[in-house]
């Protein structure tokens, strides 16, 4: 048999088979090698493609299996009819089922193509390895590298709406811990979105659905998943407030940057004040608010007195911003701290009266005198230029 790599030209020379080949009953493996162990071990190889790389077959995981393990009706030789298409769930039956649930089945399905999509992430049929082994396409170092030929393609991007999140992602912190780190135990593609059953985000039985979001990085991040559910975020999202706050909502979904980092500390502020805006107003009016509009790290902002993920409203005891725990809260930053000195407002607001009624009737008075200044000399120079242009007129 000879190969060609356009295409394929088979050309059948019984006197090189042995004789007992075309009587056997099942064909062995070194007999099927015979014909189909034509190309090297580094040559290309297609999922259609009649070559099989003997090399590779036997470090693959099938290689146990034979020839015969998936080619269950090919019995002797020559292979008349031709050899159906081998189909993964005859062994894979479970995993076929959930994958068959998954947005990518139903692309698949919508595209009607042909060779089977396990192949697409898996690779080459006669050499696909253990996802334990490092040369694996689905081993976790090289995991992101294999969704990113999809989810890094511009052309599917544009074709499927997709999102370029293989650049995001290595350009974050889990990105950052596989690629240049190597840890092993770094959050890939299939720690949050799982393996074969990949669901979209609008499902509620997928793992990146709102809701389920502080489980799945609870997977990882324990500690932070049980503070959080402890705090008034967590416990409004399991009330079934569907606009709470989860993880993603302030850690983004894939460009997740580490929270030591100045740039990412400095955007806090902002992030807080996407649902809480009146917050975010009174806090810049504020010496804290003006500091850090003016690049400063070592202030204060909304996490260093109301905590990250253990957010509790100031009636709870436990609250970092409780009356009987301010002492202790802003003495982290200021020594010295009295009960006097906590009597401050952190978040003063002048336009409400029954929050602050002297604050109110302070900024009503500064506000008016500066409005009866302002009318004043805006009054006396017109007056002055009136005048200026009669004693012209007379010149």
């Amino acid at each position: 048999m000879m190969l060609t790599r356009g295409r394929c030209i088979i050309v059948v020379a019984l006197m090189a088979c042995s004789p007992g080949v075309a009587r056997a009953a099942a064909l062995t493996t070194q007999q099927c090698l015979r014909c189909h162990d034509v190309m090297p071990a580094s040559g290309p190889q297609t999922p259609v493609s009649l070559s099989v790389n003997s090399k590779m077959f036997k470090s693959s995981v099938h290689s146990m299996l034979g020839c015969a393990g998936c080619h269950s009706d090919v019995k002797a030789f020559p292979h008349i009819p031709a050899p159906k298409k081998v189909v993964c769930l005859t062994c894979h039956g479970e995993i076929e089922t959930r994958y068959s649930q998954s947005v990518h089945a139903a692309v698949w399905k919508k595209e009607n193509l042909k060779y089977p999509a396990c192949l697409n992430c898996h690779g080459n049929p006669h050499g696909i390895l253990a996802k334990t082994n490092p040369e694996s396409p689905v081993y976790p170092l090289n995991l992101p590298r294999t969704c990113g030929r999809c989810h890094g393609n511009p052309a599917l991007a544009r074709r499927y709406g997709l999102t370029n999140v293989y650049a995001l992602y290595i350009d974050s912190i889990h990105g950052f811990a596989l690629s240049r780190e190597g840890l092993l135990v770094a959050a890939t593609c299939s720690s949050c979105h799982g393996a074969h059953r990949i669901l979209s985000r609008t499902n509620p039985a997928s793992p990146t659905y709102r809701a389920n979001i502080p489980a799945t990085c609870g997977t990882c991040h324990a500690g932070v998943e049980a503070r959080y559910f402890n705090g008034v975020h967590g416990k409004a999202l399991k009330a079934g407030n569907a606009g709470a706050p989860a993880c993603t909502s302030c850690h983004t979904v894939h460009q997740i940057a580490q929270v030591q980092a100045v740039q990412w500390q400095l955007k806090t502020v902002a992030t807080c004040g996407n649902c809480h805006r009146q917050g975010l107003r009174s806090y810049r009016d504020t010496f804290h608010g003006q500091v850090t509009a003016l690049g400063f790290v070592a202030t204060a902002r909304c996490w260093n007195c109301h905590r990250s993920h253990e957010i509790l409203p100031p009636s709870d005891p436990a609250s970092s911003v409780a009356p009987r725990n301010l002492v202790s809260t802003c003495g982290r930053c200021h020594r010295g701290v009295t009960a006097s000195f906590v009597t401050y407002e952190p978040h003063p607001n002048p336009h409400d009266r029954a929050l602050n009624p002297l604050l109110y009737y302070a900024a009503l008075f500064m506000n008016l005198l500066l409005l009866s200044v302002f009318a004043f000399f805006g009054l006396h120079t017109l007056v002055w230029f009136v005048r200026s242009w009669f004693e012209e007129r007379e010149r």
